[in-house]
């Protein structure tokens, strides 16, 4: 019986160089499997695309190791091919990786690649850009943007400052959603359209979406004031702040985003769209490496 092939794509910089510091072990871990590897590193976004795309059209199992957006990058190319993605966790927040029960510890994580099982997920979509987690716009946009910009330490504590200083900033937006053909207005703060329901290092957006409903959950977090929008925000790590009077929670597969201004729509880390935009799902869209 022929061995089992693994294509792993590593982002060197991810996690501060998690991950480039974890490759010897990995590589050791997956060998001690009996289990083919074949390593390359990228060393800029094109780069990382081109090998992901390169890796996929073999039919290959690919494994993106660093943050979800070397994920999400992969997921993109996995979409449309007959390859299997595969998450070594790298980065700071490695929202999709936990939501999937993928162990933090990527050595550790080396023995779910080697026995985990195979299932189908959906994926979202913006203006044909692959997101495998949240994908939103508003306050989000600018928050995402300090936190990239910061020092490369924990998700949790990048975020949280990052929040901190986006709200001292911000300015409350009126918000124009189409929600499957339904108009949905509201002044606030942002519209989230969550396939995983998790960003930002472990917060919980939209604790109750699923992978496999072939939706999006849509949060919108009306206008209030940043005083109490503050001091409900560690709420989201539990995901009880969708109780809160300003938070409204929607289900569908199609969203239109657009704003009085305009908006990136941020997912998985990175910018990936531009508002007026549309987002939705894509049931059924990869197979993924996941706990049985």
């Amino acid at each position: 019986m022929s061995a089992r092939r693994l294509h792993v794509l590593c982002n060197p910089t991810a996690g501060g160089g998690r991950g480039a510091r974890a490759l010897a072990a990995v590589e050791a871990a997956l060998r001690g499997r009996r289990i083919e590897v074949r390593v390359e590193r990228s060393d800029s976004h094109d780069h990382a695309v081109e090998l992901a795309r390169t890796a996929a059209a073999t039919g290959a199992e690919v494994v993106a190791f660093g943050g979800d957006g070397m994920v999400r990058l992969v997921a993109h190319e996995v979409r449309s091919s007959d390859a299997t993605l595969g998450i070594l966790p790298g980065g700071r927040g490695n929202d999709f990786a936990a939501r999937l029960g993928i162990p933090r510890d990527p050595v550790a994580a080396c023995a779910l690649l080697a026995d985990g099982a195979t299932r189908t997920i959906d994926v979202g979509d913006a203006d044909g850009q692959t997101f495998v987690g949240v994908a939103s716009i508003g306050l989000e946009s600018e928050v995402t943007r300090l936190a990239n910009a910061a020092p490369r330490i924990g998700g949790r504590a990048v975020y949280a400052g990052a929040m901190v200083v986006g709200l001292a900033r911000w300015r409350p937006a009126r918000f124009e959603l189409v929600v499957d053909g339904a108009p949905h207005r509201f002044t606030g703060f942002l519209a989230a359209a969550a396939n995983s329901g998790r960003f930002g290092g472990g917060m919980r957006i939209a604790p109750d979406a699923r992978l496999d409903d072939g939706l999006l959950d849509l949060i919108v977090i009306e206008h209030g004031s940043r005083a109490r929008f503050l001091r409900n925000a560690p709420k989201v790590f539990a995901g009880s702040h969708v109780h809160e009077r300003d938070v409204q929670v929607l289900r569908a597969s199609e969203i239109r985003m657009e704003a009085d201004r305009p908006f990136d729509v941020y997912a998985d880390g990175d910018p990936i769209a531009r508002t007026p935009a549309i987002v939705r799902a894509v049931p059924a869209a990869i197979r993924v490496i996941s706990p049985p």
